[in-house]
């Protein structure tokens, strides 16, 4: 114990004295970082983190740098080296293997070893050479000691013979020996290096954060009798037809029981029938809340056998999480502090003027019992992952405190790395990049407003290549259920057409509300409203999913080409093409390696056929402007070949009003003969 506190004293004496001085490199401008290190980045599993910072020291002498990462419950620091760039600027990187989060930094130091074997190089005179000598091989004899084995023993013998001088010409050509010099690099002299005292975090998500179909329905409009109330076994008959689609995802709106009090009838009237069914984000009633599901959907085992075949599929069932309440859920009455009161003692029923929501009671969370709520919600989580759920679509998340969401999403994800959280948060941009930053792995986004080529270009542009891009994963939407544009509503077959090639190559992860989308239901409740007439929020609706005019093999389409070009699977590579037509749009997406390039030509005029002249960017696209190349458009199976940069392109309404093109380059075989690939 009197050692123990020896050592403090002598820890303390030394904090007292400021930092040591020998250290003189210094580290700035540590990234990726999110206002500062604040928040994480975000990477997908298999991703490399590329880290830049700038590392330099006074004077001439050459500085060393390294990162240093590690999983957040690991001990141990990995390290990875940093390459000079120039400009004082370093870049290193390392690979992320498996969901969950990570910890990193920098270390660097004023490496004497490097600054000898470089000063080396450039001396000439034969008495400054074997002083050098003598100062190499005190340096290497220290690396010796910091080696292992044979290499120990290599070092050692080498600063020996730097020791022994001889003739200059031999000794420098001994001391500029490049195995040598490697293997000493190895064990550089690290006692006076400086970390970077704050650890920036990464967030390492499922392949599915980065890329992913979504397919939303109803589950009670789904019974195959018209008028009758779906249930989980009739959405299990639905899941070929989704797979058909090329959808991954099925997201269910909330599939609790709906509360009875203060229920909405169809398209939202304030006086119901007993027929009718009211919204399912009304959670809550006799039956139970947030934990149970709806008596006429089936039960909880059929919930199980419906996650379960679909993942034979290959789709994941994502679930709507709606934190607020029926006037009947049964939060209500067991916990009346978790709510607000009127003036007149009734429960505040949520409100965005005009709007009233009086089938809906929002949680107080500046509750006195704010901490038991929060346990509360936390578990609802952990009770839908208990049931094979990984995939959350949160409902107005934007309207629950900030430091909720941080504590909240860390828990699940703790427990379930693989959790994926949807930000369903129509807001104010910085509202919706704060919500991302605290841990939301995907983001509902401003597309359904973006019409014209300046808007969707600025926007996406500022998604793919912003400083946001490192924590705001976008996932675009055409139609919800609470979404019906104007577009939408007036441009016809063309205007559904052009939105759904746009969400689905715009964006690495996309998705539509049907069967509304595909059948082209377009009717307003009333003119200047964005919601739908009959809506399904508030009534159970047959759909026809044979009809002649629906949109479902263009669709198939769609899908095939994304999950066939792993261009389209990201969002980092989007680059704009000029079109001398204001009415068409042009962008490219690539791999890496510009093995897989497509470029997509969109007509926004729904009315109207348009042509014009793209420009591309040959030499980014690794294409020599000297040769042909094929585009093969995936919708239609078409081959075109083109020549140079400026091509002319027709799209025609009345058959398709984009078109998604694949690069294939033009080689030559031993046998000369011309192919495309």
């Amino acid at each position: 114990m009197a050692d123990a506190r020896g050592k403090a004293r002598e820890h303390a004496h030394d904090r007292d004295a400021g930092p040591d001085g020998r250290i003189r490199v210094a580290i700035e401008n540590v990234g990726p970082s999110v206002d500062g290190g604040r928040f994480a980045v975000k990477r997908i599993v298999g991703d490399r983190v590329d880290v830049e910072t700038d590392c330099f020291a006074d004077g001439h002498d050459a500085v060393a740098a390294r990162v240093l990462w590690r999983r957040e419950d690991e001990v141990e620091w990995r390290e990875a080296p940093m390459t000079f760039l120039g400009g004082d600027r370093w870049r290193g990187s390392f690979e992320v293997d498996a969901p969950g989060r990570y910890r990193f930094t920098v270390t660097a130091w004023v490496d004497r070893f490097l600054s000898w074997h470089h000063d080396l190089q450039r001396r000439a005179d034969p008495d400054d050479i074997r002083i050098a000598a003598l100062v190499g091989a005190e340096l290497v004899e220290g690396a010796s000691r910091r080696a292992d084995g044979v290499e120990g023993k290599r070092l050692a013998d080498w600063a020996a013979r730097l020791r022994a001088g001889g003739e200059a010409v031999a000794l420098k050509s001994l001391g500029l020996d490049e195995a040598l010099f490697e293997l000493a690099n190895r064990y550089p002299d690290r006692s006076l290096a400086f970390t970077h005292p704050t650890e920036l975090t990464v967030v390492v998500d499922r392949e599915r954060a980065r890329f992913g179909t979504w397919y939303e329905l109803f589950a009670r409009s789904t019974s195959p009798i018209p008028g009758g109330h779906g249930t989980f076994r009739d959405v299990e008959a639905r899941l070929p037809y989704v797979a058909e689609l090329g959808f991954d995802v099925l997201y269910l709106p909330p599939v609790h029981p709906i509360g009875r009090a203060q229920r909405k009838g169809r398209n939202n009237a304030l006086s119901p029938t007993p027929a009718d069914v009211g919204s399912p984000w009304a959670i809550g009633a006799s039956e139970g809340g947030h934990k149970s599901v709806h008596p006429q959907l089936g039960t909880l085992d059929d919930f199980r056998r419906l996650v379960a075949r679909a993942r034979e599929l290959g789709i994941e069932v994502a679930l709507d999480i709606a934190f607020q309440c029926a006037p009947d859920h049964p939060y209500v009455g067991e916990h009346p502090a978790w709510f607000r009161r009127r003036p007149d003692g009734t429960v505040q029923y949520a409100e965005n003027p005009p709007k009233k929501y009086q089938d809906i009671y929002p949680f107080d969370f500046e509750s006195n019992e704010w901490r038991a709520l929060w346990e509360e919600l936390a578990s609802v989580f952990d009770f839908w992952a208990g049931e094979g759920v990984r995939i959350f679509r949160v409902d107005n998340p934007h309207t629950k405190p900030f430091a909720f969401w941080e504590w909240a999403i860390a828990r699940l994800k703790r427990a379930h790395p693989g959790a994926i959280f949807l930000a369903e948060a129509f807001t104010r941009p910085k509202v919706m990049h704060r919500l991302a930053k605290l841990g939301f792995t995907q983001s509902y986004t401003y597309f359904a407003w973006r019409n014209t080529k300046q808007e969707l270009t600025e926007y996406f542009t500022e998604l793919a290549q912003g400083p946001g891009r490192e924590y705001f994963r976008p996932n675009v939407w055409p139609n919800t259920p609470d979404i019906l544009t104007e577009y939408l509503q007036f441009g016809g077959r063309p205007a559904f057409m052009a939105r759904l090639v746009l969400a689905a190559t715009l964006a690495a992860s996309y998705g539509i509300y049907g069967p509304a989308f595909e059948l082209l239901e377009a009717r307003p409740r009333e003119p200047g409203s964005e919601e739908y007439l009959d809506s399904e929020k508030y009534q159970v609706r047959a759909w026809d999913l044979d009809r002649d005019d629906s949109l479902r093999e263009f669709i198939a389409r769609v899908n095939r080409a994304r999950r066939e070009n792993p261009a389209l699977q990201s969002d980092w590579s989007l680059r704009f093409f000029p079109v001398d037509n204001e009415s068409i749009i042009c962008y490219v997406k690539s791999t890496p390696d510009l093995e897989n390039v497509v470029v997509t030509v969109v007509n926004l005029d729904p009315y109207h056929s348009q042509a014009g002249w793209v420009e591309l960017d040959l030499p980014a696209l690794g294409v020599d402007e000297r040769s042909p190349y094929q585009m093969q458009e995936l919708l239609s199976g078409a081959r075109y070949l083109w020549h140079g940069g400026r091509n002319y392109v027709s799209l025609d309404v009345t058959r398709s009003p984009a078109q998604i093109l694949r690069l294939r380059r033009k080689v030559r075989t031993e046998r000369d003969f011309d192919y495309f690939l």
